[in-house]
């Protein structure tokens, strides 16, 4: 039997169940290709060069990994991936693309802050989105540490922290814009008007210390800035904005 969750898993189980159906025919798309892309405008790996060279043999946790289409990626290069995520829908669609592209590998319900996994049993974590926001810091990046080998890798992608201060509190009120909307000192955790959904978003001071703390050396960070005519579906996003801001960003750090 699963261990009572914490408030804020539990609330993004039940947001995430609920909004699994949505992500469906992303998650198919992204099966039906062997090209790594990074977030909402899809930018191509090759043009950012987040993840380790060598992907070959390596052990990967993936943190909140939806439909596992980012794990599949990773296993066609001959990772060995684990994808773990808080929603029973989300993993329902990553099951059923699994039997249908032949591609099998372990995924866990649960939650990132705690994976059932022994201390460094992993050679790379990585979040895209996922963990990344959907989980308490404090608790999930001390867990990557806890579960990495030495000299492995964390890579995470997550919203821009200007995007973040910018974005409207509510859907349907525009894309983000040029004026900040709220404080940056102690962001922490998000509660959008409307939403049942917690994210959390550290400033970068408090990124970098809470990194270090955790045992990991930063090794970068991505800016990313999507090509010219690139789009995406979502409307809370604008391509001249994020031209001109990073609305997006990778994180990528070592273990030591």
């Amino acid at each position: 039997m699963e261990p009572e969750l914490p408030e804020h898993v539990a609330r993004n189980r039940l947001a995430w169940d609920e909004m699994a159906a949505g992500y469906v025919s992303n998650g198919e798309r992204s099966w039906a290709t062997d090209e790594i892309t990074w977030g909402v405008w899809g930018v191509p790996e090759s043009d950012l060069n987040a993840l380790p060279d060598e992907l070959d043999g390596r052990d990967v946790i993936e943190l909140g990994c939806g439909t596992a289409y980012f794990s599949a990626w990773l296993a066609r290069r001959g990772a060995r991936p684990v994808g773990i995520d808080n929603s029973p829908k989300q993993l329902e669609t990553a099951r059923r693309l699994q039997a249908q592209h032949g591609l099998e590998f372990p995924l866990l319900l649960g939650n990132a802050e705690e994976v059932p996994y022994p201390d460094a049993s992993f050679d790379l974590a990585i979040s895209e989105y996922g963990a990344a926001i959907w989980a308490d810091p404090y608790r999930w990046i001390p867990e990557a540490a806890r579960l990495l080998r030495p000299g492995g890798e964390l890579v995470f992608l997550g919203n821009g922290v200007f995007w973040t201060l910018t974005v409207p509190d509510n859907d349907g009120e525009g894309p983000t814009s040029d004026r900040l909307l709220r404080p940056y000192f102690d962001m922490y955790r998000f509660e959008w008007p409307g939403e049942q959904g917690v994210e959390f978003h550290l400033g970068y001071g408090d990124m970098i210390r809470l990194l270090r703390g955790s045992g990991f050396e930063v090794l970068d960070l991505i800016e990313v800035r999507p090509p010219e005519g690139a789009t995406t579906s979502d409307e809370l996003w604008d391509l001249e904005w994020s031209r001109t801001w990073p609305s997006e960003e990778i994180w990528r750090a070592r273990r030591r």
